[in-house]
């Protein structure tokens, strides 16, 4: 069930305006960026290729071999590889690279992934590192990001932000630069690209979004509640285009949710008070956001950050209301929209991001639910810049801080919230609700990074590269 419209036909046709203002742009010719990405921490893995393509395996004594399948397990600090059957040791430190001529990629595990996986076991850890172009990179984090039968817009708007955190990752230094986990952005292989999510990155090839002159942290999560948070209150620094904006995300799974939390969970959540009698919720920020909160039990008090306190129940966000209500009154059923699956009629299973919000609408009490969005950025003060805002319909937010009232014995926590993630930069459910108004992708990310400009990459905005020279013009548009 789709909301209804935020936008009327003047905003729609300022929508309209933003794109005459920026037409194509024409791409630097430069090197193409690699990106590193980590796929695999353990004891063991598997690679293996499909039909005639045999794996190319380098780094081993005597030089190249090819194989159909090749194992690699860490024991007592050194490298054991069955390469078809034929074992064989390695030292602590040898690096294997793995590559080979199939369009298809080469498998790890469950997955196919393209470009050059490397293979090492230092710091006691065996590791596999993928090695590709950050175009191709893209088109599997789209996919494995937001639904592929989204607008192009929003697909468009995922891909320019994406490309601007992985891009700003590349300067931190490490043996990776990303992980494919949302630990940094979901990266899934081969399997999560479509001919939609190739187009969305194809149509904004080396696009990126700059503040005084700077890649930006953009940082998304899948769904505000309503209205995006400011920087500074999730994390150290304000940035001055991550600031509190109107979202248009009323038609996500997670809008509006409620769980609760019985007294013997409260008990083990909360062992260094006994339990928990109320939650007091003291300060929230300007989007109703909870910012600090005590708790109270049988054994005393508590206090915690809105984040902390997010952390301990596994809450979805902190967008949040408090209530002690009694373990035989059972409130109504939050009411949640139906989410059509994009991928309903192929049978492959629903992209990541309905599977992430289906499942969160369904996840029982306590349950500590995953985020679809990089949530590990710290950002750095940067200088702001004016930019025409979008307007936009500020749903009713959650009421005003309340204390609970005391607990009687076997009374519940009811938590009713709003939203999914952090709540900082652009809400994917909100990108699509814009999308279907008829914002193009530069709209979409001027509303969400407020001053942000989107232009092609160059070394120089990306402090640690500045000094980089290309070394071949094959980064084109």
């Amino acid at each position: 069930m789709r909301s209804a419209p935020v936008f009327g036909a003047a905003a729609l046709l300022g929508l309209a305006g933003l794109s005459l203002l920026h037409p194509p742009v024409a791409v630097p010719r430069m090197m193409e960026p690699r990106m590193r990405v980590l796929l695999h921490e353990g004891p063991r893995l598997l690679l293996r290729a499909d039909g005639e393509q045999l794996l190319r395996v380098r780094g081993l004594p005597g030089g190249e071999g090819s194989w159909r399948r090749l194992e690699v397990s860490l024991r007592g600090g050194r490298l054991l590889i069955d390469c078809d059957g034929d074992e064989r040791w390695l030292g602590a430190a040898a690096v294997l690279s793995v590559m080979n001529d199939d369009p298809r990629g080469i498998w790890l595990g469950q997955r196919r992934y393209r470009g050059e996986l490397r293979i090492s076991g230092r710091g006691g850890t065996l590791r596999a590192v993928n090695e590709l172009g950050i175009e191709t990179y893209l088109a599997s984090v789209v996919g494995s990001e937001m639904p592929h039968a989204w607008p192009l817009a929003a697909l468009q708007a995922q891909a320019v932000a994406a490309r601007t955190y992985a891009l700003k990752q590349r300067s931190r230094g490490g043996g990776w630069d990303v992980k494919a986990t949302v630990a940094s952005q979901v990266y899934s292989g081969v399997e999560a690209e479509t001919a939609s999510t190739r187009e969305a990155v194809a149509s904004t090839r080396s696009l990126v979004l700059v503040h005084g002159g700077k890649l930006i942290d953009a940082v998304f999560h899948s769904s505000s509640g309503g209205v995006t948070e400011a920087s500074g209150m999730v994390w150290r620094n304000q940035l001055p285009y991550l600031v509190s904006v109107p979202d248009h995300d009323q038609h996500s799974p997670v809008h509006r949710w409620q769980e609760r939390f019985d007294p013997m969970m409260l008990r083990r959540t909360w062992p260094e008070t006994g339990g928990l009698d109320g939650v007091e919720v003291l300060s929230r920020s300007r989007s109703g956001r909870v910012r600090q909160a005590r708790v109270r039990g049988p054994r005393g008090t508590l206090m915690l950050t809105g984040n902390e306190l997010r952390r301990r129940l596994g809450l979805k966000s902190t967008l949040v209301n408090f209530e002690m209500v009694a373990a035989s009154s059972r409130p109504a059923p939050v009411s949640l929209p139906a989410v059509a699956s994009p991928d309903a009629e192929s049978g492959s299973g629903r992209s990541r991001i309905d599977r992430i919000t289906a499942s969160v609408a369904r996840q029982p009490t306590g349950l500590r639910p995953r985020e679809s969005h990089p949530r590990e950025s710290h950002p750095q003060e940067s200088r702001p810049q004016p930019r025409r805002q979008l307007r936009a319909s500020t749903p009713d937010l959650l009421g005003a801080a309340a204390r609970s009232r005391p607990a009687a014995a076997g009374r519940q926590l009811l938590v009713r919230g709003q939203g999914f993630g952090h709540g900082v930069g652009m809400s994917q459910w909100g990108a699509h609700g814009l999308a279907e108004q008829g914002a193009d992708f530069r709209a979409i990310l001027g509303h969400y990074y407020r001053g942000a400009d989107v232009v092609p990459f160059q070394p120089y905005h990306d402090p640690a590269m500045a000094q980089l020279v290309p070394s071949a013009p094959l980064w084109r548009g």
